[in-house]
């Protein structure tokens, strides 16, 4: 299996209201370091998984929707736990709607809360 990873960082502001998330369920801040590893078990026409240039610029792309942001106040999320595996299933899925069609393999987004934690999401690309 081929990988390629690209990093981006994005910063957010949101709340977690449910008595399950103790201190969390307040509004606090992340910053999340975020990585996108393509996975593809060939190599393209081009010899590469993917061009890092473009799956970086993507990468930022999508982090720009959510930086600097209350997610609390962002329309898509109402109502919703904007948990880290939450938005790391978001990244995914706004990752796979800019790469339909360049890229065909595997995605896996983690996001790292801190050095010590992390969630991810992984899956298949539509084709």
């Amino acid at each position: 299996m081929f990988t390629v990873t690209v990093r981006t960082h994005l910063m957010i502001a949101h709340s977690l209201p449910a008595d399950y998330f103790g201190p969390a369920a307040g509004l606090h801040g992340a910053t999340y370091v975020v990585d996108v590893e393509f996975r593809t078990a060939r190599l393209n026409q081009y010899n590469v998984v993917i061009d890092m240039g473009l799956a970086e610029g993507m990468a930022k792309e999508v982090a720009a929707l959510l930086n600097y942001k209350n997610l609390d106040d962002y329309e898509a999320f109402r109502g919703q736990l904007t948990t880290t595996e939450f938005l790391a299933h978001f990244f995914h899925g706004q990752m796979a709607e800019r790469i339909r069609g360049q890229f065909e393999g595997s995605l896996k987004v983690t996001l790292h809360e801190s050095h010590i934690a992390s969630a991810s999401y992984e899956g298949a690309l539509p084709t």
